[in-house]
This record gives C-alpha cells, structure tokens and sequence, in this order.
C-alpha cells in the first residue's frame, strides 16, 4: 500500500512537466498506483477487520466516491484559476496523495506475519469466483456507460446541457447513501441475495422509466439508477472479503475480480457509443443495458449466496 501510494504520487507529479508524452507516462505509473490500491484494499480489510468486512467497505466506498465527485468538482475551475493551468490542477493532487503517504507511514513499521496455509484454491477454477468477477465487471460496464453517455441520452430528450450534466451529477450524489449502507446490511447476512434483488429492481425501473419516454419523470430514473449503482459497486467490493476465508484469498479474489472486471467495463462506452453512431438512436443501447442488468442479477444470485471461494459455507 505505501509502494501503491508512492507510485500514484510520483506519476501526478511527472504529469506536470513537458514534454506532452511525460503525461501519458505519468498517466500510467497513476494508474498502476491506483491499481495496486484498489486491489490491496479489500485484503487488508479482511486481514484488520475480519468482524466488520461490511462496515469497513462502506466506509472505504463512501470515501472514494465523496473524493471523486470532488475531484471532477472542482479540476476544471482550479485549471481556469491565472497561472495553475491544467497542469497546475492536475499537481495539485499530489498534496492529498503526499499528505496520505505521512499518515501511512507509522503503518510501515508494523510487521504482519501471516499464518503460513497449504491452500491449493484456484481461483480460476471457482464458480463463484468467476460470479463474483462478472458481477463487479457488469456493474462497472452499466456505471461508466452512464458517466460516458447519461447526459448525451438526456440532451436526445430534450434536455439542456447544463442540466443534463446536473443530472449526472445527481446520480453520483444519490449513490453515497446506499454505498455505505449496503455493505453494512451485506456483512450483517450470510446471504445477500436480497441486496442483489432490489438493487436489479431499481436498476431496471430506472431504465424502464427512460425507455418510456416520460421525459418528466427523467430526475426520478436518475435517482433510482444512481441509487442502484452506489449499492452495486459497494456489494461488490463487500463481496472480495465476505466471500473469502483469509486476507490472501480476499486479495487473490480483488486482483481477479477487477482485472478481468474493469476490462469488461472498459469496452462499454465504445460498445454503447458505436450502436449509437450506427443506429442513430438510444434505445437499442439502453436495451443493452437492461440486457446487461439481467446477467448481472444472475451473476449476483450466485455471488450473493451463503459460500466462500474455497467451497465452504459461510456461519
């Protein structure tokens, strides 16, 4: 973790210079910090609070999303202040990565050893890990095809611009709640099955609403999405730890999850953008979009059932 966050600081730092290619270097070594992060995090919950997987999630989640929503907040007017620049804007985060690595490091001088298991567990050949993986890889397609392309839909309905970039802004906003609170209800079941159910259900409600054309109602689809994603994303990170024995199985399962995952997700805005350019309409994308909420619940009910990775019940 502390490697993770000395690597994020160094690559917004190298951002900031010329030549322009040093952006994309430092662009690289970001996201390989964030990267190692995202994957390390959910181990070391399991590993310090192997009690509160789902409160801790919460948490974390809450955190991430409260920073983000700040972060595309405010970069834009930072860059326009006289003499910052995009560059300036961009170096800026490097204080909140630096101040972030002090704090971490009283965490260095502490020696974890773990108890040494003769495990064979092969993640790849588990069922459930594979469930696991498409259910954060699905969840995480829906979230960055309605960041790419949400306010482009709602401009086709005759919304404005500045509206509809507010309404993406009202789907983040409402997501906080129900990424804090879902884990938490998540670590208190030994099967989240329910959690999976409701959150397709306002999924496909919101999808629904913006399929029928009641262009009135456009700020209630909104919510009831962005309320869905806070609680997909948050369940599935609650899932690397509740569905694991041990912070290595938690780590193994993190790593799996979210590279394959966000591989999926990645093509969703090029798949999404290229139905439209070919189409010339939202609704097949939209469709596809349900169709991608359906293998999710599917996804889920075997992710949300009472079992871990190593082929044991849950207590």
């Amino acid at each position: 973790m502390g490697a993770s966050l000395l690597l994020l600081t160094f690559g917004i730092i190298v951002r900031h210079f010329s030549p322009n290619a040093l952006l994309f270097v430092g662009m690289l070594l970001a996201g390989a910090g964030i990267a190692m992060g995202n994957v390390l995090l959910p181990g070391l919950i399991k590993r310090d609070f192997p009690t509160g997987v789902g409160l801790m999630t919460g948490v974390y989640s809450v955190s991430m999303n409260v920073w983000a929503a700040i972060a595309s907040g405010i970069s834009v007017p930072v860059a326009h202040i006289p003499g910052v620049g995009w560059r300036g804007s961009m170096l800026s985060w490097a204080v909140l990565s630096i101040l972030t690595l002090i704090i971490w490091l009283p965490q260095l001088r502490k020696r974890h050893i773990p108890q040494i298991r003769h495990s064979q567990l092969n993640l790849w050949k588990s069922g459930l890990a594979w469930q696991v993986t498409f259910f954060m890889g699905l969840q995480s397609f829906v979230f960055y095809v309605n960041v790419a392309w949400l306010p482009d839909i709602l401009q086709s309905r005759g919304m404005s611009a500045t509206a509809a970039g507010w309404m993406l802004s009202l789907m983040q906003f409402v997501s906080l709640p129900a990424s804090f609170l879902v884990p938490v209800m998540a670590g208190k079941r030994s099967s989240q099955r329910g959690l999976v159910i409701a959150t397709v259900a306002l999924f496909l409600v919101g999808y629904a609403g913006l399929l029928s054309g009641l262009n009135s109602l456009n700020w209630l689809w909104i919510i009831l999405i962005g309320v869905a994603g806070g609680s997909s994303i948050s369940l599935a990170l609650a899932f690397f730890g509740l569905r694991s024995q041990t912070a290595d199985e938690a780590a193994k399962l993190s790593g799996m999850a979210q590279s394959i995952g966000y591989l999926l997700a990645a093509a969703g805005p090029i798949l999404i953008g290229f139905l439209h350019d070919a189409i010339g309409s939202w609704t097949v994308p939209l469709i596809i979009l349900v169709v991608a909420i359906v293998l999710f619940f599917i996804c889920g009910l075997g992710a949300g059932r009472n079992a871990y990775v190593g082929g044991n019940h849950r207590r």
